[in-house]
């Protein structure tokens, strides 16, 4: 085995045979499907968003397009353009699609109403045209994180506040609900076809935890887990996916003022967090990544500090539920399906 030079970093160690991984996913996909899930096909929830465009064409390289179900599930808070782009691909790709609207949902349950109250404890004049996201801020310069609150008044003025922690977490539990409405809307029609459930992250997000869990954490198979973000762009390419899905920027589409992920989770765009990333699993020292990045030496060892601490503060959100006592008769391999 060659030895990986770990003294320097470029792009080039992302590369990968596009062609020969589609066709290696696109393989395990028909095994899980038929012979770990016995499901005759497979539901995917497609936003626009990359990961999910990625994820339901390489479901369709594998079972063909009359075996996968796509739905469309777009809120109050939800871009327009977000519709446009999934309804766009399952035309591509041919596929059947249903679209729900959650937000009459979500407002039964209070999601709205929960997160605006915990918006106005911060700023007591959001109302009605307002808009707002929330922003991560501390973590790239190695201090705590903290996170803030980032409003648009109808007139167009900005504001910003610092967020108390039971505000956010309140604002973050309500909007959860969004995630969690979309699963339960995906399961539905899982059990009604006979399918399983794809999820979608990609492993920047896989591996730090940035998904709901009994949201869209939970699926049957999660097929792109272990590409990184710009692999998957790459593999939207190599696919033929149309250029406006290629072209989309990454979004959280929750909130509603545009938020990106790196605002509001990663400590770096997406292309230099997949490098951070990889450095880190692959044993590259910060001077390294601090190279490659064209940033201090300091930072870059902030920065895998903050993928070390995301790490430990999500694990929960990887694991099954926990039993209080084994249950050895159900101990089987077959069955450790990430959920």
């Amino acid at each position: 085995m060659t030895a990986v030079n770990t003294t320097t970093l470029d792009w080039s160690v992302l590369d990968i045979d596009y062609e020969q991984e589609a066709d290696r996913i696109a393989a395990r996909l028909r095994e899980i499907t038929s012979r770990q899930l016995h499901r005759r096909g497979l539901v995917v929830a497609i936003s626009g968003g990359i990961d999910s465009s990625a994820s339901v064409s390489l479901a369709v390289r594998a079972l063909g397009p009359e075996r996968v179900f796509g739905l469309i599930l777009p809120e109050r808070d939800s871009s327009d353009d977000s519709a446009v782009r999934a309804t766009l691909l399952a035309e591509h790709l041919g596929i059947r699609t249903e679209t729900v609207d959650i937000a009459p949902a979500l407002d039964a349950i209070g999601c709205y109403r929960a997160r605006d109250a915990a918006v106005r404890n911060t700023l007591p004049e959001y109302g009605d045209g307002w808009k707002f996201k929330i922003v991560i801020d501390g973590g790239i310069q190695g201090r705590f994180n903290r996170f803030r609150l980032i409003a648009e008044s109808p007139d167009g003025a900005p504001h910003e506040r610092d967020l108390a922690l039971a505000d956010y977490l309140t604002i973050v539990a309500a909007t959860n609900f969004k995630q969690r409405i979309r699963k339960t809307l995906e399961y539905f029609h899982a059990d009604r076809l006979n399918y399983g459930v794809v999820g979608t992250p990609n492993r920047l997000e896989y591996d730090q935890g940035f998904f709901v869990k009994n949201g869209d954490g939970s699926a049957d198979v999660k097929p792109i887990a272990h590409l990184y973000k710009s692999q998957v762009y790459g593999m939207a390419h190599h696919l033929g996916l149309p250029e406006r899905v290629c072209a989309a920027v990454p979004t959280t589409d929750t909130y509603s003022l545009s938020q990106g992920q790196d605002e509001f989770y990663f400590a770096l765009p997406y292309r230099q967090m997949d490098l951070a990333l990889y450095a880190l699993n692959h044993g590259y020292p910060a001077s390294a990544l601090a190279a490659a990045l064209g940033i201090g030496e300091t930072q870059a060892k902030a920065i895998y500090e903050d993928i070390a601490n995301k790490r430990r503060t999500t694990r929960y959100m990887h694991l099954p539920p926990v039993l209080a006592v084994d249950v050895p008769e159900l101990d089987v391999p077959e069955l450790h399906l990430q959920a």
